[in-house]
C-alpha cells in the first residue's frame, strides 16, 4: 500500500523551537510532546503528564557513540516515571511522549505500546536499547489491539519528523550495480569514481570487515552514494597498508548522525598487491576516501590511489 500523505502540527509553547514542542494531526486523539532534558522541571508541571503515556528517553552513553542509547518505559501516571529517570538515568538529553489528548488510553494500552516500540527498536537496529528486559503485550481485546496498533502506527510516521530515525527499519538508499565478477581482478572504468577505502583498526576489521561482511559507521558525500561500487580496507598500524576490498551490495543508514552502512556482495578478499602507506602525506587516511577500482588494482603506494 502507498504511503499516505499527512500533515504534522507543532506548537511551541516557549517560543523556543529547541525547547518543548507539542505535536499533533488532524483526526488523531493522541498527543507528543518533545523536550530537552534540561527542561523537564519546568515543563512537568503541565496536565498531559497527569495521564497515562508511553515515553522514549534518548541520548548517548559516550560522546563518540555510533548508535543513540534508548530508553521506552510506560506510565499510569507518565510524569512520575519521567521525574524517576531524571534523577537516576543520566545518559538521555532528549524526552518525547505519546498521550491521549482526550484521556483516550489506559495502563494496558501504554502497556502494549511499549512493548510495540520496544520490538520495534529491536528489529531496526539503529538504537542501542538501556530496558533490561522486553515486555510482553498485556492482555487485550481484538478491537483494542487494533486501536493500539492503529496509534502505534502514528506514532512511528511522527518519530521520524522530531528527528528520531531509530525505529526506522533499514531501507538501502543506494544498491550499486557492481557483480561479484570484479572480485576476479576485472579493471572498472578508468576515470570513474566508484571505490571508497575506509582506516579499518585491528579489531574492527577482525570483527566487521571479515566477519560481518559489512562497514559501518561511515559518513559518505551525497553524492557519491549512487556511485560506490567497491569498498576497501587501509589497516592502520602496524599494518599501514590498504589490504582488502570487496564489492558492495547496499548502503544503508547507520544510528542518527548521518552515517552510513555498507553491506557486502561478497566475502572480502585480499588484494593481490597491497598498497603501503609509503611517502603519503600524515593523516592521509584518517577518514574514507573515494578512488577508483582501477587504481585499486594497480597503484603500488597510497599516493597513487588517490
Amino acid at each position: 500500500m502507498a504511503n499516505k500523505p499527512f500533515t504534522i502540527r507543532i506548537f511551541v509553547p516557549d517560543g523556543d523551537p529547541e525547547g518543548v514542542r507539542m505535536i499533533d494531526r488532524m483526526n488523531w486523539n493522541g498527543l507528543g510532546i518533545v523536550f530537552p532534558r534540561d527542561k523537564w522541571l519546568v515543563t512537568k508541571q503541565r496536565a498531559e503528564f497527569t495521564r497515562p503515556g508511553v515515553y522514549i528517553l534518548s541520548g548517548y552513553v559516550n560522546e563518540d557513540g555510533e548508535l543513540p542509547t534508548l530508553y521506552i518505559g510506560e506510565g499510569d501516571v507518565v510524569g512520575y516515571r519521567i521525574d524517576v529517570h531524571f534523577q537516576k538515568k543520566v545518559f538521555w538529553d532528549r524526552a518525547i511522549v505519546f498521550t491521549a489528548s482526550n484521556n483516550g488510553l489506559h495502563k494496558a494500552h501504554v502497556q502494549w505500546l511499549e512493548y510495540a516500540l520496544v520490538k520495534r527498536a529491536n528489529e531496526a537496529k539503529r538504537s542501542l536499547l538501556d530496558n533490561g528486559t522486553a515486555p510482553t503485550p498485556p492482555a487485550l481485546s481484538e478491537a483494542e489491539v487494533a486501536d493500539v496498533q492503529s496509534f502505534s502506527d502514528e506514532v512511528l510516521q511522527i518519530l521520524p519528523l522530531v528527528g528520531l530515525r531509530a525505529f526506522e527499519l533499514p531501507k538501502a538508499i543506494a544498491v550499486p550495480t557492481a557483480s561479484t565478477e570484479a572480485m576476479a581482478i576485472e579493471p572498472g572504468t578508468v576515470g570513474q569514481t566508484d571505490t571508497i577505502v575506509v582506516p579499518a583498526q585491528l579489531e574492527g576489521f577482525q570483527k566487521v570487515f571479515i566477519g560481518e561482511n559489512c562497514w559501518y559507521a561511515i559518513r559518505i558525500a551525497g553524492g557519491m552514494l549512487s556511485k560506490i561500487k567497491y569498498i576497501a580496507a587501509y589497516r592502520t598500524q602496524p599494518e599501514s597498508r590498504v589490504t582488502h576490498y570487496a564489492p558492495v551490495a547496499s548502503i544503508e543508514p547507520y544510528g542518527e548522525e548521518s552515517k552510513y552502512k555498507v553491506i557486502f556482495a561478497a566475502p572480502a578478499k585480499s588484494l593481490p598487491n597491497p598498497i603501503p602507506f609509503a611517502d603519503a602525506p600524515k593523516g592521509s587516511m584518517q577518514a574514507p576516501r573515494y578512488t577508483t577500482f582501477d587504481k585499486l588494482m594497480k597503484a603500488g603506494k597510497l599516493s597513487e590511489l588517490f
